[in-house]
């Protein structure tokens, strides 16, 4: 048993009842390439991650959510008939409002989710069901995945408890439309505004494979990484500068990148290639232009990974990895110093590529690595932190692994 499964088993004991109904979980993620792209419509390339979020779920007597976590201990309780009430109106306001602490709104989002997505109530009713027999639930959560590491903890919470609303409210859902109530979640009610990258890849993740995703289609397909037989290991550098990208930085970029589409006259940056560029420079002012471009050559290098995953493996990658950070640090601009240090660092040690991943303006930076030449890689990392007067960052290695589930 893992140890945050174990805490979610023993913190849904404070609810003052027996054992739960289950224990459902889903993993954070890490991106190999493809940043920012996902709401421009583009391409990416995410995989689950070991690390989880644990859903330990309890079916109610009467019509009550309640959610507890460890982040907060203190149990926070919404009436199933008042979640409409409480999450209608502009995206974010309950949270912004105070109405419900942001931990909270995670899991409570995603039930309300169900409303606009047509999961909860449109499909009880479309399956003949009663929406009055949707029972109350008791959720406690626990996880182990890094929270502002840009590991998409909040994805991994949102994963865990639709998973487990879709087995005890007998929803009938797919994968997929278990992403969507996660992102309708994280935009609406929580009010950041993502793409739905973070929420396929914890949702469909595959042992050892990493998921193309379509942003527009939503097809995906299932590429194997091969690290294992290669003899490689993905380093993930927590530099501990926090992020929180529903405000500020990201917001611009997303409406830099609406921008840039509607200047050239495209329904998203997806309808752009590399061979748009030259007539965007000309029509778009400088920092517009730089935005368009990182969006634009990152979903081709995307593509390019993918081919080259395919063709020779893993070990032919490692200059896309260099070009997508070079691209986010110098036309993005969503790198910062103890990003750039965690990947001149790497790459000076020997790792074949690095890349800060995530949203950006801090967060977390992936190497790819020799397994034998781990510890050497982090060693220099962690110099160099200190020679810039950094907090020391926090290196761990992650590995591909499986999607949301049922656990118990």
């Amino acid at each position: 048993m893992t140890g945050a499964r174990e805490q979610a088993e023993q913190l849904f004991g404070e609810f003052g009842r027996g054992r739960p109904d289950g224990v459902w979980s889903a993993p954070g993620r890490a991106n190999l390439i493809g940043e920012h792209t996902d709401y421009n419509e583009g391409f990416v390339l995410p995989f689950a991650i070991e690390h989880r979020t644990y859903a330990a779920v309890g079916i109610r007597a009467d019509r009550t959510l309640r959610v507890i976590s460890t982040l907060d201990r203190q149990p926070f309780a919404l009436s199933l008939d008042a979640l409409a009430a409480t999450f209608d109106g502009p995206a974010g306001h309950a949270v912004a409002e105070g109405t419900v602490p942001e931990w909270a709104a995670y899991p409570l989002g995603v039930a309300w989710a169900a409303y606009p997505l047509g999961v909860a109530w449109a499909a009880l009713a479309a399956t003949g069901r009663p929406a009055a027999e949707v029972a109350g639930l008791d959720i406690a959560l626990a996880s182990d995945v890094p929270v502002g590491a840009g590991l998409s903890s909040s994805a991994a919470i949102e994963g865990a408890t639709a998973s487990a609303l879709n087995d005890l409210w007998e929803l009938g859902l797919d994968g997929l439309s278990i992403a969507k109530i996660g992102r309708t979640a994280e935009n609406e009610a929580v009010g950041a505004p993502t793409g739905i990258m973070d929420q396929v890849s914890s949702t469909l993740g595959r042992l050892d494979a990493a998921t193309f995703l379509d942003c527009r289609t939503l097809e995906t397909a299932s590429v194997d990484l091969g690290f294992t037989a290669t003899g490689l290991a993905l380093l993930v550098i927590d530099t501990r500068v926090k992020h929180a990208h529903s405000t500020g930085g990201y917001r611009e970029r997303r409406a830099s990148c609406e921008k840039g589409a509607a200047e050239m006259g495209v329904p998203s940056l997806r309808d752009l290639s590399v061979a748009d560029l030259p007539r965007a420079e000309e029509a778009l002012d400088d920092v517009t232009f730089r935005r368009v471009r990182h969006i634009v050559t990152e979903n081709q290098r995307v593509l390019d990974t993918v081919e080259a995953l395919r063709a020779a493996g893993p070990l032919a990658i490692g200059e896309l990895l260099v070009a997508s950070h070079a691209s986010m640090r110098d036309d993005f601009e969503i790198s910062v110093a103890e990003l750039d240090t965690a990947v001149d660092a790497a790459l000076g040690a020997g790792a074949l590529g690095a890349r800060m991943t995530g949203g950006g303006f801090g967060g977390a930076a992936i190497a790819l690595v020799e397994a034998d030449s781990l510890d050497v890689v982090s060693r220099a990392v962690e110099e160099a932190f200190a020679e810039r007067g950094f907090t020391a960052p926090h290196t761990f290695t992650v590995t591909p692994s499986e999607g949301a589930r049922r656990d118990v």
